[in-house]
């Protein structure tokens, strides 16, 4: 490696340097140039103070909503098949979905026909005749695991959809364990509507009424009795288990003005398969009360007047504009698969986050200071040269978080100081070997490139296994520790660039300029 830059070289590395000045800038000032569209580094929770909450999902509701829907499979399946059956029971606690055969003969016919019902995973339940005549379909442990673990991810996903619809800026959600989900909401000072919208499963399903006047006390199986959303509107209604429309096959939901009675109403549309069952279940049960079902409370019940083909229609309950909207929300993102209750919740106050700003700049800078001494005292001109390039790499460090809107936590900053420690052992093993070059006797000009030369493949071979590490780090790990990594991951990449090309562009042009007869190192 000669000790000669050409001017394209030359611009090149002083253009990167230009570059990472100006990604830098709209950090410390407010809109530089209001016309561009200029990226900022986001402060994480530690920083700007916001609301940490660990929510857990409900596992055993999980369990419970895949037995009702075994259930329902079971009797659709049994009556395609011209079986009969008698008193279909869940147990949740077991598992389980049993029933009694119409006649002890259609015993084997039923298995036969539960056993081609649809596994959401392999091996999910099994079909057994029980000794005492029952038939039982029993969930897999295993089957149950798998589905909470898919269960998490899809939450996670729905999560982040509803938050992000909020205007809530770089939120941080995460996997804790097997069933919590760690929210954090970098200057969300008051989470409450953030709580009310993930503590809401949205689960919306359109069943029929039971319209016997004797079930509204005493509801047989199949109808269970479901409460108003709001009490003042009357008694619980007896409704049937059997979902005939399902809110997974809604496409669209928004808030709007109801143009009669002028208050805030939430209309929806449906797909092909949910036009389809809306319009079935509405020809065939006109004159029948169809109950709005969210999170197991009526919103409305409503008499069908008329079949609705279009797809389309418009829920009423006395909204304000925030529940309406808030409402159609949570129906566009979709409905949790089980609920979402908070386990713990943190507040942190925006001045304790700027403390934690102030001290951990001031930690930085004093970093950097005694750095700067160090390298100027020991190293002389040389040193000089290398607390620049110390200075560039700060700047492009910055420069890079900037550009692709990371978030700064205090491990972050903790590891761009660290970084900036690995940034001086490299200028010192350069400035050592020139020293030793010297001692040898050899001219100045050889010294320098001599010692850039052996000290490289050093430099290179050290910074690349710690950038393997900590992109592992960074990969697998979560919270704080991504945060260190990503700073460290950076700050090696970087001090690459300013060690190996600029700090050696200062000396060579220094050199060019001065033709020195000894070393200031």
């Amino acid at each position: 490696m000669r000790m000669y830059y050409s001017r394209l070289k030359l611009a090149s590395v002083l253009g990167v340097c230009l570059l990472g000045l100006l990604l830098c800038l709209p950090n410390g000032l407010r809109n530089p140039f209001p016309s561009l569209p200029w990226r900022q580094v986001h402060l994480g929770l530690d920083l700007r103070g916001g609301s940490y909450l660990l929510m857990q999902i409900d596992l055993k509701s999980l369990t419970h909503d895949r037995l009702q829907t075994l259930a329902d499979s079971t009797r659709d399946a049994l009556l395609k098949s011209q079986l009969g059956y008698r008193n279909i029971v869940t147990n949740d606690e077991a598992g389980t979905v049993s029933f009694s055969p119409r006649d002890a003969s259609e015993a084997d016919a039923d298995v036969a026909a539960l056993e081609k019902l649809p596994r959401t995973v392999a091996n999910e339940f099994t079909v057994k005749k029980q000794d005492n005549g029952t038939i039982t379909l029993t969930l897999s442990p295993d089957a149950v695991k798998a589905r909470a673990r898919e269960a998490v991810t899809q939450s996670i996903e729905i999560v982040r959809r509803r938050i992000d619809a909020t205007g809530a800026v770089d939120p941080e959600i995460t996997r804790q364990g097997d069933d919590r989900i760690v929210v954090e909401l970098p200057g969300v000072s008051d989470p409450e509507r953030i709580k009310n919208l993930l503590g809401t499963t949205a689960k919306m399903t359109f069943r029929l009424v039971d319209s016997n006047p004797m079930h509204a006390t005493a509801p047989p199986p199949g109808v269970s009795l479901l409460p108003m959303s709001n009490p003042s509107e009357g008694a619980p209604l007896p409704v049937y288990d059997h979902v005939d429309v399902d809110g997974t096959d809604l496409t669209n939901a928004g808030a709007a003005i109801d143009s009669q009675s002028g208050e805030w109403a939430v209309s929806f549309s449906f797909d092909s398969l949910g036009t389809h069952a809306f319009s079935t279940v509405t020809q065939a049960n006109v004159g029948k009360r169809f109950a709005i079902v969210l999170d197991n409370k009526v919103i409305e019940a409503p008499v069908i007047r008329s079949p609705i083909t279009g797809g389309n229609g418009q829920i009423t309950g006395g909204f304000d504009a925030q529940r309406a909207t808030d409402l159609a929300l949570m129906l566009r993102a979709g409905a949790l698969p089980a609920p979402l209750s908070v386990v713990e919740q943190r507040t942190i106050g925006p001045s304790l986050g700027a403390d934690s700003i102030r001290a951990g700049m001031l930690s930085l800078a004093a970093g950097f200071v005694m750095v700067i001494l160090f390298m100027a005292l020991f190293y002389g001109r040389f040193g000089w040269y290398a607390n620049v390039a110390l200075l560039a790499n700060l700047v492009l460090m910055i420069a890079i978080l900037s550009l692709f809107e990371a978030t700064l936590t205090l491990p972050g900053m903790a590891g761009m100081l660290l970084t900036l420690g690995m940034a001086v052992d490299a200028n010192i093993l350069i400035n050592e070997r020139i020293r030793e070059e010297i001692a040898r006797g050899r001219t100045p000009l050889a010294a320098m490139q001599a010692g850039f030369e052996r000290a490289t493949s050093t430099i290179v071979d050290s910074n690349a296994t710690a950038l393997l590490a900590h992109v592992m780090l960074f990969v697998f790990g979560t919270g704080p520790v991504r945060g260190f990594a990503l700073t460290i991951t950076i700050g090696i990449v970087t001090t690459l660039f300013t060690t190996l090309l600029l700090s050696r562009l200062l000396v060579v042009r220094w050199y060019a300029l001065t033709r020195p007869t000894s070393l200031p190192v």
